[in-house]
């Protein structure tokens, strides 16, 4: 058995991923896309900052792409217009169901795999 063979399932998910035909996303790109769709809000760009320890500026980059595609919307907040919010869109939405369809069959050819293998 290989010393990796805990990372096959994550490809599996990966390149089914990848056959979606969606856009390729970076990793910093994942990250903040599933934070914002898993966590509690409100998400804010200091706030992401702060979580993924990484610097602003590169969140923003980042955030420019996600809506780009139509992930994230940013937003100023009403109360004090210096804070940009992080939103949710339904194309973000759809997006994050259907990955997540694809992690769940994949667990369930594992459980499978592990029932009848």
């Amino acid at each position: 058995m290989s010393q990796h063979s805990h990372l096959h399932p994550w490809r599996d998910v990966m390149v089914d991923t990848v056959r979606l035909d969606r856009p390729d996303l970076s990793m910093r790109q994942w990250a903040l896309l599933l934070t914002v769709y898993l966590t509690p809000g409100p998400h804010t760009v200091r706030r992401l900052s702060e979580e993924l320890k990484v610097p602003k500026p590169a969140i923003s980059r980042a955030l420019d792409a996600l809506s780009i595609h139509g992930y994230i919307k940013r937003a100023r907040d009403p109360d004090d217009r210096r804070i940009v919010l992080v939103q949710k869109t339904e194309e973000g939405a759809m997006f994050i169901d259907q990955f997540a369809g694809v992690v769940e069959e994949r667990e369930r050819q594992s459980d499978l795999g592990a029932y009848y293998g």
